[in-house]
């Protein structure tokens, strides 16, 4: 199982759909406080639809906090300022993605402490500068599922 983590997200309905991808994905999600926003938010509720129960979802404190919760894993930070793209990247079972929040991206003293190969991508034509948030996360978790044969996943 692939592990999200959201820095501190600010936008109630991306949160509610990547809660509703990852309940799809059977990806863990962790989200890292403070939220711009209450977890009972009406947006955030009616994005995640009814998948809330499916979610396995773990608050933290702080980045140092969740950074701890998943020391030993493999983790990529998944920033702009990254070096590589999601498909030159080996995900495996237990690897932990990072996002950052919608207006600011990851903390700089987070992502300048990482090696290169810690930090990717998604691809943009030149002049772009981000993509939101949800739909992010569903291109890094669609591609590691891919890697490992969409595991889990139910053939129709």
């Amino acid at each position: 199982m692939l592990n999200v983590v959201l820095f501190q997200p600010e936008i109630p309905s991306n949160t509610g759909n990547i809660i509703r991808l990852c309940a799809n994905t059977g990806t863990s999600l962790h989200i890292v406080e403070p939220a711009g926003f209450i977890m009972d938010d009406r947006r955030l509720l009616r994005a995640g639809l009814d998948y809330h129960e499916f979610v396995n979802i773990k608050y933290h404190h702080n980045l140092e906090e969740c950074l701890e919760f998943f020391k030993g894993h493999r983790i990529y930070a998944c920033t702009t300022k990254g070096h590589m793209r999601p498909d030159e990247c080996h995900f495996q079972d237990g690897d932990v993605l990072i996002f950052g929040k919608e207006t600011a991206g990851l903390p700089e003293y987070y992502t300048s402490a990482l090696p290169p190969e810690q930090k990717v991508r998604i691809p943009m034509v030149p002049g772009s500068r981000c993509m939101n948030l949800s739909n992010s996360v569903a291109i890094f978790i669609y591609e590691a599922w891919r890697q490992n044969g969409f595991a889990g996943a139910q053939d129709q």
